[in-house]
């Protein structure tokens, strides 16, 4: 470790905070995710991981009820149709391709019925679940 003159170590250069936009989309998004989580819960799902994150993509959820397991992507927005809109093609490849590789690593999950499902979330709004929200090839 590097000393400054005084005898004490040098301090590590500090990263910059990220903006104040971004601070907030973050954590409306970890809001999202826990109300989403709840939700499915609710329902009798059982949750193995959040925010699972790959080379090729991040799955938001990942749940199980009984020999169905489900891949989630969770979208906040400002009203239910704007975050029904907002899972496009790109986000679906990048999910399916996140999916491969947790299926991948936890073969167990490899045998059961699989879906791709979306929860929308919008302020002063209950969230809506959409079960196999979009296909994969």
């Amino acid at each position: 470790m590097a000393r400054r003159g005084d005898g004490l170590p040098k301090a590590a250069p500090l990263k910059p905070a990220p903006r104040p936009e971004r601070q907030l989309a973050f954590h409306l998004g970890l809001s999202a995710e826990s109300r989403a989580a709840a939700l499915l819960i609710a329902k009798g799902f059982r949750i193995l991981a959040r925010r699972f994150k790959s080379p090729l993509g991040e799955i938001d959820i990942v749940a199980r009820r009984r020999q169905l397991l489900i891949f989630v992507e969770v979208k906040a927005r400002a009203d239910l149709d704007e975050a029904a809109e907002s899972v496009n093609a790109r986000q679906q490849r990048r999910i399916a391709a996140a999916a491969e590789i947790w299926l991948a690593a936890n073969p167990d999950d490899s045998v059961r019925d699989i879906r791709f499902d979306a929860i929308l979330v919008a302020p002063g709004k209950l969230p809506r679940h959409i079960p196999a929200a979009f296909e994969t090839t």
